[in-house]
């Protein structure tokens, strides 16, 4: 198989082609490196069956001629900046929307047929039905990061219906592990070695999230891809539970032996768009065989394991 991999020197991307490269497949990886490191793609590169294009998805002749003779497209290239999306909406509609058209374009250009799209589970909103399961209804979409995936998504499920693509449209909760570069823990750590003393928290501190370790989300793809046979599968991924904020900053000082002083700013939003609660009903995925190796608690400590091990990405991320 040859897979074409948008995103591919990402968090996420550059740990599927390597899941993908073990598995004997050929990958080309396309990347505009404006979130994504080359230290990420290092072993890859001197792999014969990786390929690396340098290109920007809004670059139709470029991207087009990239894919040419690609079997399927894992496209997670995308702008994930959901707090200051309200800064720079155009951004949206072109790294995630637009992009998204552009891709399916390509795809139809080089009778590319099959699509594995992240997507996120902001396109629940701020649901009243928990755990959110695949087939609920949508509320009113509350961050513009949510609305271009949501849009993507009816893109990628017309494309299905006129063209005759099969697609694999994953809602994903928040994704960590190794290569982890924005989110979260990324943030408390980077505020706690710049003062050990005091942690400022967005928010309350109550808000309820679901976390999911990098590995077993990549290993929840390429099993609904194998197994999933729908033309458009959606699936939610995530642990089958939650944490307040608050746990997972006890587990992070614990962690780094601190005891800093919390100072919470705002009410139960951390910022706007941001859900004080997300929790998905993840049993379609689980019923294909898939179970998550770590818990939550385990993802959070090794990922701020692997930024106490490369404080380079804090440092490039200022």
């Amino acid at each position: 198989m040859h897979a074409f991999v948008t995103g591919g020197a990402g968090f996420i991307g550059s740990n599927l082609c390597d899941r993908l490269l073990a598995a004997g497949h050929r990958v080309t990886c396309y990347d505009n490196f404006s979130t994504g490191f080359r230290q990420f793609i290092d072993g890859s590169l001197a792999h014969p069956s990786f390929t690396l294009v340098e290109g920007d998805l809004l670059d139709m002749s470029r991207l087009t001629e990239a894919m040419a003779g690609a079997d399927i497209v894992f496209h997670l290239a995308a702008n994930a900046d959901v707090r200051f999306g309200t800064e720079h909406p155009r951004r949206d509609l072109e790294q995630n929307t637009i992009a998204t058209f552009n891709v399916l374009e390509a795809m139809r250009a080089n009778g590319v047929k099959r699509i594995g799209f992240s997507s996120t589970g902001s396109i629940y909103g701020e649901h009243k039905v928990f755990p959110t399961s695949e087939d609920a209804s949508f509320p009113i979409q509350t961050s513009l990061y949510g609305a271009s995936k949501l849009a993507g998504e009816g893109m990628i499920a017309a494309y299905c219906e006129g063209f005759g693509f099969q697609a694999w449209i994953f809602r994903f909760v928040s994704v960590l592990g190794e290569r982890y570069t924005h989110g979260h823990v990324f943030d408390f750590y980077k505020k706690l070695l710049a003062d050990p003393t005091t942690l400022p928290v967005l928010g309350n501190g109550r808000q309820r999230k679901s976390y999911m370790y990098v590995q077993d989300c990549v290993d929840a793809m390429l099993l609904a891809v194998d197994k999933a046979a729908d033309k458009v599968n959606v699936l939610n991924l995530g642990q089958d539970g939650y944490v307040e904020v608050n746990d997972s900053i006890g587990w992070i000082t614990a962690h780094l032996g601190l005891e800093p002083r919390l100072v919470y700013a705002g009410g139960e939003r951390g910022w706007i768009g941001d859900s004080p609660f997300i929790f998905l009903d993840t049993t379609r995925i689980r019923d294909l065989g898939w179970r998550p190796k770590l818990t939550i608690r385990d993802g959070i400590v090794r990922t701020l394991q692997w930024l106490r091990e490369n404080q380079w990405v804090l440092e490039s991320r200022q």
